[in-house]
């Protein structure tokens, strides 16, 4: 073959494999595009808002999800009687004639009348048979349980491009994956270029929000909020909160607020109320924080259960600061083990000397604090570990019983739940699948943030806090048959560089049953004035939950 023949060969190959390339780019690669653009030669490309989204609990049951508004338009070319349209429009809308007339009056091919309209109001409208008027489905968020974890869901406002958004809560922090994303339809035109309103072309792109399955038991989750609002009622309190959690997985079963407000108008609450105090609110916790430091020190063999405190026979001076009791009684050689039962502050002051302040650091990096805990709802905040330098004497004294340190209760809550999970920690959830329009739901797996303290460690820990329900100062509400760990707390609230001796935050954490646990929970609540102490007041809370729980748990109980 002569270099001309392979010339003219080259050529035509070249030539053919330019066509199969161009063929290939506005036939594969831009067809969409030029789908929408032959489109637009014979109509107007409007946008179509996607599908928000379900939010679901566990047993599928959707307490947040949409109901189907729509959207009054109008061709104000093809109205005959502008006057009279506009009087019956604005009658059945019950909005001003103005508003309407004006609207008409426009000259153009579409303009909105009003939306958010119910069937109702559209039948009545398609009754009217006036000429030129259309309708457009939309989409409304609506909550069937009402303020029902209120704080857990947020809610769906308007960004400043008047566009729906998720606020605070799931809604917020799971926003783009619920809204979806818009679809572009065509509206067609007749010859003259007139929209035909009735009619609209397949829509191209977009997809409807995805649904979020929850770990949230709807039953759990109104047991918590009614048994919280009834404790904040009977013992005076400001507010309070409730978290429970599965300790194995990480996963939220309840989570409850109060004051809360009502999603579906939460234009008529104040925006302090849409906060999750849970996750948002920074608190000293008290007593509830000594089983996180006598756990630390079992675990770095620092102290025993049996090892007895040689500075607890009176109040203890430490930086020019003196620490009492909380009830200004003390016990000589008192051990571990009567540490917790008693909720001594002396005994937590020896355990944070024999601890040390690099310790102390260390594990209470290791139980999460002064970091996100990195649970699936916006607005959570971590507070601020000290660096070592920052730390004065008294510092470590006052950290080991629960003063002197802020923490948020799902910190707390999470930290405890590693106790109750053999020393792992798990990262807190709210979600635990996404469902798609078309296949069966991801699941998200639990998370496991580190080891706290060793296996063992927790067992010990475990037998400490069983005996503190048994014979602390809460023991006469515990839950006869079961074995239930637990710790009271009664945290001084810092007012002006001192403490308040009248206010407290009180509070229960604990886990049931000890042996296997199903759940760990927090009771907080917020100065109650019938008493200050969370022996009187949080702790009743937690074990009247804790009957129903272990019932729902089938739970057997044994004999004592």
């Amino acid at each position: 073959m002569t270099w001309r023949h392979k010339l003219v060969l080259f050529s035509i190959l070249f030539a053919f494999l330019l066509v199969v390339f161009r063929l290939f780019y506005w036939q594969i690669i831009k067809a969409s595009e030029l789908s929408v653009l032959g489109r637009l030669q014979y109509g107007t490309a409007i946008k179509l808002l996607p599908k928000r989204g379900e939010i679901k609990t566990s047993d599928g049951f959707p307490i947040a999800t949409n109901k189907i508004t729509y959207q009054v338009f109008a061709n104000p070319k093809e109205i005959k009687d502008l006057k009279g349209s506009a009087e019956e429009l604005a009658s059945i809308l019950d909005i001003p004639v103005s508003s309407v007339s004006g609207q008409l009056a426009m000259d153009k091919f579409w303009v909105p009348i009003d939306e958010g309209i119910d069937i109702e109001i559209k039948n009545k409208i398609e009754n009217l048979k006036l000429s030129g008027i259309g309708f457009a489905e939309q989409y409304k968020r609506f909550y069937p349980e009402a303020s029902l974890a209120a704080h857990l869901l947020g809610f769906v406002g308007k960004d400043e491009a008047g566009t729906d958004k998720g606020y605070f809560g799931l809604e917020g922090y799971y926003d783009r994956l619920l809204r979806g994303e818009e679809g572009i339809a065509t509206q067609v035109k007749d010859a003259l270029g007139k929209p035909i309103l009735a009619k609209l072309s397949a829509a191209t792109g977009g997809s409807n929000g995805k649904n979020l399955i929850l770990s949230i038991d709807r039953s759990i989750q109104f047991l918590a909020e009614s048994k919280l609002e009834q404790g904040i009622e009977k013992y005076g309190a400001r507010g309070g909160m409730i978290g429970i959690m599965d300790p194995k997985t990480g996963n939220i079963l309840a989570l409850s607020s109060f004051p809360t407000f009502d999603p579906r108008s939460y234009q008529k609450y104040s925006e302090d109320l849409f906060r999750n105090t849970f996750i948002s609110d920074l608190y000293e916790p008290g007593s509830t924080f000594k089983p996180i430091i006598m756990s630390s020190a079992l675990d770095a063999n620092a102290v025993t259960p049996e090892t007895k405190c040689n500075i607890c026979s009176g109040p203890i001076s430490i930086g020019g600061f003196e620490i009492h009791t909380w009830n200004d009684k003390y016990y000589p050689n008192i051990t571990m083990l009567e540490t917790i039962q008693h909720s001594d502050n002396t005994g937590m002051v020896f355990v944070s000397q024999k601890l040390g302040l690099d310790r102390t650091i260390s594990y209470l990096n290791k139980f999460g604090m002064g970091r996100n805990t990195g649970v699936d709802l916006q607005g959570e905040v971590s507070g601020v570990l000290k660096d070592r330098d920052s730390w004065y004497t008294v510092d470590l004294a006052t950290t080991a019983f629960g003063q002197g340190i802020s923490v948020t209760p799902i910190q707390l809550l999470t930290a405890v739940a590693a106790i109750a999970n053999g020393g792992r920690l798990m990262e807190p959830h709210i979600v635990s699948a996404v469902e798609y329009e078309y296949g069966n739901p991801i699941k998200i797996p639990p998370k496991t943030l580190g080891q706290t303290i060793k296996p063992e460690t927790a067992k010990i820990m475990t037998d400490i806090m069983v005996n503190a329900v048994n014979k602390g100062e809460a023991s006469w509400t515990r839950l006869k048959g079961f074995r239930i760990a637990g710790k009271t707390g009664t945290a001084s609230i810092p007012i002006a560089g001192h403490y308040d001796p009248n206010q407290t935050i009180a509070s229960f954490i604990g886990f049931a049953p000890a042996e296997d646990p199903k759940f760990v929970m927090l009771v907080v609540l917020d100065r109650p004035t019938t008493s200050i102490y969370g022996a009187e007041t949080a702790a009743p809370i937690f074990f009247d939950i804790s009957r129903s729980l272990l019932t729902h748990f089938r739970v057997p109980s044994s004999t004592e």
